[in-house]
């Protein structure tokens, strides 16, 4: 994998010489030049629609067209800059879906919008429950899934949020299809397939200004979300905590760390447990490699965005390590596994800050690589 990496910095270096000599003579040729050179007046809204190729290793390569709306309210860029990011996707493992991501802030703060939404066919590999799971995977999980969380939330005093928090998960056509025929997996609690909607409050603390590039901030979010049995398949709670820190180190390096903790209790079905790995939180295991009803993870990364290369401002790299587990009802500190890597930004928006990251991850049971718009948290 170490290849890729290496090919993926020529491509960033070539692409970097070649948009200086790109043609603005055509539709096409000025629509590349203004996406590249990010030429537009910074407090003006941009609206994006690009293709995508991207590559995880619960996707693999990933075919999809994406929309990027970034903006400050009332065109004032004291206020915090807004995205709204839609997704579509095919990809080389039968998986397809609609994305939106959003956090919107209004005027001065007085309400911030944070969400996402996920309609998809996303077949996804199983491996059981808890720590002590194979390596290898006991089932592929077809399934189509619907996901909408949402939070709304107001501004009580600089900075501090509290509102509503709404998560529905509804997945049906489930099939658990074995790797192994003649030993079929146990079948989890929601195999069948759920209705989930739960209702809660959410408390944030946030001064970002930019949330796909933070420089200087903290963010934290405590939510809890009861799921009713009049309203769903089952009856669970969940609390989650997540606390993002960034730091300046120099002039245009990034210290972030995160601490992330989701608790459950009741019948927690099995698309709704704490899942490890990811594109986010413990890049290089697989989503879902470990789930339970808790979770507990921690990571840090080191951005230089950009490098000091003579040669261009765009080009930036980040280390990174992460260690997590997840358990039932008794913790154990013996049970954390790490993982770690490198990768390589390229500076897509200049005026807004905004990158392009490709991570290389690995951990003591394979490896990982990851191509996205926007830093991992």
């Amino acid at each position: 994998m170490l290849k890729w990496l290496f090919r993926l910095s020529c491509l960033c270096i070539l692409l970097h010489i070649s948009m200086e000599k790109a043609s603005a003579q055509s539709f096409i040729g000025r629509y590349i030049n203004n996406f590249i050179k990010d030429t537009s007046d910074i407090a003006k809204p941009q609206f994006l629609v690009y293709p995508t190729l991207a590559y995880s290793p619960e996707t693999s390569w990933e075919i999809g067209l994406s929309t990027l709306q970034v903006f400050y309210a009332n065109r004032d860029t004291t206020n915090r800059l807004s995205e709204i990011n839609g997704f579509t996707f095919f990809t080389l493992e039968n998986q397809y879906g609609l994305w939106f991501d959003q956090a919107i802030y209004t005027h001065e703060d007085k309400w911030f919008f944070l969400g996402r939404t996920r309609l998809q066919s996303f077949p996804l590999f199983y491996y059981g429950i808890g720590m002590d799971t194979p390596s290898e995977y006991t089932a592929r999980v077809d399934a189509n899934q619907i996901l909408l969380k949402q939070r709304v939330l107001r501004k009580v005093k600089k900075d501090f949020f509290i509102g509503l928090e709404l998560d529905f998960q509804r997945i049906s056509r489930v099939n658990f299809v074995p790797a192994d025929e003649a030993n079929p997996p146990y079948l989890p609690l929601g195999a069948m397939g759920s209705n989930n909607f739960g209702v809660g409050l959410g408390i944030v603390y946030d001064n970002r200004h930019n949330v796909l590039n933070v420089r200087d901030g903290f963010f934290s979010e405590l939510g809890f979300l009861h799921y009713s049995p009049h309203l769903s398949t089952f009856r669970f709670n969940t609390l989650i905590s997540d606390t993002r820190i960034f730091r300046p180190v120099g002039r245009n390096n990034v210290l972030a760390g995160q601490l992330l903790g989701q608790f459950s209790r009741g019948d927690v079905p099995f698309n709704q447990l704490a899942l490890m790995g990811g594109e986010s939180m413990m890049r290089g295991y697989y989503t879902g490699r470990f789930r339970d009803n808790n979770q507990i993870a921690a990571q840090a990364e080191m951005r230089f965005l950009p490098l000091p290369l003579g040669f261009s401002k765009r080009i930036g790299a980040s280390v990174f390590g992460s260690m997590a587990t997840v358990f039932d009802r008794d913790f154990s500190a013996q049970n954390f596994v790490w993982a770690g890597g490198a990768g390589l930004r390229f500076l897509v928006f200049p005026k807004k800050d905004i990158f392009t990251r490709v991570d290389f991850a690995l951990t003591k049971e394979g490896n990982g690589l990851y191509i996205f718009i926007g830093e991992s948290f």
